[in-house]
């Protein structure tokens, strides 16, 4: 195993190293009998959708534990278990994916097609690629956080059709918190917590600031659906025609007069391009940039107090380095 000392490429690289031996653990494990054409579809399908992206969650279990570790070496079996722990992580994040991927239509993914749009993947391959990849559910509780999230979000689609008002600050971070902040931002620190013999019912103030921290993250990522470009941000942004619940949208409804309301009303939710636009333009009436701007600005200053009140350096740097990784990120 390579010195982690070295460059965050190093890292990586030793990284994508234990996903082939994990990877390799379960193709030949002999308790699930695969033919040789279940064996080479199950390679592909993981290898297609479980290490392509920026592995940011899985990585920083590795970061985390070393930043906790206050600059001792680590071991190659320290290393190793928690490289395994991060590709747990990432195991979950894309069964998730996929599952999005398909409820919400979506197209491209880490920019290229979705798994379930490549031809030959049938909705029964689909079904049991979301089982396989579920297997990563040793992650429980997040699994269901994660899994009620997307319920939320689902459900307030449909109610959000019937009547958009509904939308409101507090119901987006209803669904973010459960859909996205627990398994990207806490899941990680609390695996490199419990690697370092902690206790985490010890650091629910840790626990509150990375839920803060993965709610500004799905912010972006509302905003980078709208305003990011596709060739970096790896997707074409769909959340104005599948009448999400965007930060964007519910910032429209408290920014927008009554006549800006009516177009609202009338165009998001729709497919057609000449609506998306007009939504776009609204969007760029009343200045989302800068109100976005504005809150990005104003939760780097809160979060960035809330973590210099930790009494731990050792934590201070582990969350001080997930803020780093995200603050003013254009993907």
């Amino acid at each position: 195993m390579a010195n982690l000392n070295g460059t965050t490429s190093d890292l990586r690289t030793e990284f994508l190293k234990v996903y082939s031996v994990l990877k390799s653990e379960l193709l030949n494990d002999p308790a699930f009998e695969w033919t040789d054409g279940s064996r080479q579809w199950v390679e592909r399908m993981l290898d297609y959708n479980v290490p392509g992206g920026k592995l940011n969650r899985g990585l920083s279990v590795v970061d985390s534990y070393k930043l906790l570790k206050e600059g001792k070496d680590l071991t190659e079996e320290e290393v190793f278990l928690a490289s395994a722990l991060g590709w747990c992580i990432e195991w979950l994040q894309a069964y998730f994916l996929v599952l999005d991927d398909i409820m919400d239509g979506s197209h491209t993914r880490r920019g290229q097609p979705c798994w379930f749009r490549v031809p030959k993947n049938s909705q029964e391959a689909l079904q049991n690629k979301a089982l396989l990849c579920g297997s990563a559910g040793l992650f429980n509780e997040v699994e269901f956080q994660t899994a009620s999230g997307q319920m939320i979000d689902l459900i307030t689609t449909i109610e959000g059709e019937k009547d958009l008002s509904k939308y409101s600050l507090p119901l987006h971070r209803r669904i973010v918190q459960y859909k996205t902040a627990y398994y990207s931002f806490y899941i990680p620190v609390a695996c490199a917590l419990l690697m370092a013999g902690e206790d985490l019912e010890k650091h629910t103030s840790v626990k509150d600031v990375l839920i803060d921290m993965g709610i500004y993250f799905q912010v972006q990522d509302d905003y980078l659906d709208c305003f990011g470009e596709p060739e970096k941000i790896g997707k074409i942004g769909t959340d104005i025609e599948d009448f999400k619940c965007s930060w964007l949208v519910v910032k429209a409804l408290e920014h927008c007069n009554e006549e800006q309301k009516k177009i609202l009303f009338e165009h998001y939710g729709k497919a057609d391009p000449a609506d998306v636009a007009k939504i776009k333009a609204l969007y760029n009436d009343i200045n989302l940039q800068g109100v976005f701007a504005e809150y990005e600005s104003k939760s780097y200053e809160r979060l960035t107090k809330s973590i210099e009140a930790h009494p731990s350096k050792a934590v201070q740097a582990v969350l001080k380095s997930f803020l780093g990784k995200i603050y003013k990120r254009q993907k």
